[in-house]
């Protein structure tokens, strides 16, 4: 088991574009659907796997392609070192003031190194300075408990590392 990390900031009227956050429906509208509706789907199917939008559900994080991982840990304490230092790097353009509060972001490391220690996954989110957001995450992979399904978006690199 490893652990990759993922960020996005960006305009968050991009953010708020939900049919792009989340991968199509397995099974495509049936034979005699509406042309739109299969052409939708079309374009949905195309963008879900390139776009760097972050995903709806984190674990979705693995579909997307290995150039948007940020890095990659073989334990969670190194994945929790990952985000207090974006936390930190991002402090300054909170728009929230209470989110800068030092204390604050290392609790925030703490239960998410502790979340990953458990298996689970990581997904925080911060409005910065208008109209942007800040999207982060972290995913255990190989396998996720959530989706067991992807394979590590970084294959056998990946798997070294893990040990």
């Amino acid at each position: 088991m490893h652990h990759h990390g993922y960020l996005w900031t960006g305009p968050k009227a991009r953010f708020d574009q939900e049919a792009l956050r989340r991968p199509p429906h397995p099974v495509p509208p049936p034979a005699g659907s509406r042309p739109e509706l299969v052409q939708r789907y079309r374009e949905i199917a195309a963008a879900f796997p390139v776009s760097d939008l972050p995903p709806l559900e984190t674990a979705y994080w693995l579909l997307k392609p290995r150039l948007l991982v940020r890095g990659t840990w073989p334990e969670p304490q190194g994945a929790g070192v990952w985000l207090g230092d974006r936390l930190a790097e991002f402090a300054g353009r909170f728009a929230d003031e209470g989110q800068r509060d030092g204390r604050r972001r290392a609790a925030l490391v703490t239960a998410a190194t502790e979340r990953l220690g458990a298996g689970g996954d990581v997904s925080l989110g911060f409005y910065l300075e208008r109209p942007a957001y800040l999207s982060l995450a972290l995913v255990t992979c190989s396998p996720n408990r959530a989706r067991p399904e992807p394979a590590c978006p970084l294959g056998a690199a990946a798997r070294a590392l893990a040990g």
